[in-house]
């Protein structure tokens, strides 16, 4: 019997739906099979155990056709976007890619331990997803920092006004005024993360309502608050959006960044159906729809990357 797994989604900009199945019978691995260099990006070379993982991760998304050569053009496009993520500085951090890979297996009811088993049975490999997964999250944000109101910017008081129409009423949102509480780890300290998630979940009883929060913060040792004042329901980062829902009002559940350990305190929340809402809500249905098919100014940046490259393929 074979073991299936939903699709899920990992961020804010750039949500990737998987759908994925895995066979009874284990794919190839690295180890038995020779590796070779089959593609230069640049400098970056890709090699056969690289198509070969990517060609599995395919065959987990149900995908057909010529694997090997849609694994080896994916792999092209991946190392340019790649490589022009890390020259601009805009990659997600580590410890977003996890927590994306861990609420991906949390959706599919399996551990994290669970997903990397069946990611090897498959012949894919948990750094293989996560890698893809990283890309996938940093390249939409890309897009939009180049292309700017062009990609994702507001939307015009006629086509607002259209919008409306055609809906006949104004869509109705979640509005939210948060407070961020972060108990800050230090890069050199990061072995003392245990202790002050402890420290944090524990101050989040006592935690007395945003209005005292600069107080509270005075009775522990380093720790910030940040008003991240009005943010609309679809405005929320993926990686709060669950907490910030099951919190009900109060605060939230802690997440470990590169920060340290933070959590958020919900001000106020209430539903809004006013003109800003309905932007906000229209824009995130159109990033939705983008996200189904390919963003035209996505397309046109890979474009741009790929004429000035030196691909070389084998």
């Amino acid at each position: 019997m074979a073991t299936a797994i939903k699709g899920t989604s990992f961020l804010l900009a750039g949500v990737i739906a998987l759908s994925l199945s895995v066979s009874p019978t284990p794919m190839i691995t690295q180890a038995q099979a020779a590796t070779s260099v089959v593609a230069v990006v640049n400098k970056t070379a890709i090699t056969s155990s690289d198509v070969a993982r990517r060609a599995a991760f395919l065959r987990l998304q149900r995908r057909s056709g010529n694997l090997q050569s849609v694994a080896k053009e994916e792999l092209v496009n991946e190392a340019l976007k790649r490589e022009e993520i890390a020259r601009v500085g805009m990659s997600v951090s580590t410890s977003d890619v996890d927590a994306s890979f861990e609420r991906f297996a949390s959706s599919n009811k399996m551990s994290v331990s669970q997903l990397n088993s069946v990611l090897d049975q498959a012949g894919v490999g948990a750094a293989h997803f996560k890698a893809y997964i990283a890309v996938s999250m940093s390249w939409p944000r890309l897009v939009n920092a180049r292309y700017g109101a062009g990609a994702r910017g507001r939307l015009s008081n006629q086509d607002l006004v259209t919008r409306l129409l055609e809906n006949k009423q104004k869509p109705v949102t979640t509005e939210y005024f948060l407070k961020q509480v972060v108990f800050v780890v230090p890069a050199s300290k990061k072995g003392i993360v245990g202790k002050r998630k402890a420290e944090a979940e524990k101050s989040r009883a006592s935690f007395p309502g945003c209005d005292q929060a600069m107080e509270f913060a005075k009775n522990y040792l380093d720790v910030s608050i940040r008003n991240l004042g009005r943010v609309m329901e679809p405005e929320l980062p993926p990686e709060w959006k669950p907490l910030i829902e099951k919190a009900n009002g109060g605060t939230t559940g802690t997440r470990v960044t590169e920060r340290g350990v933070e959590y958020l305190a919900i001000c106020n929340q209430r539903q809004v159906s006013d003109d800003v809402a309905a932007e906000i809500v229209f824009r995130a249905e159109d990033i939705g729809k983008e996200q189904q098919g390919e963003n035209p100014n996505a397309e046109k940046y890979l474009e741009e990357l790929r004429s000035k490259a030196q691909i070389v393929i084998q």
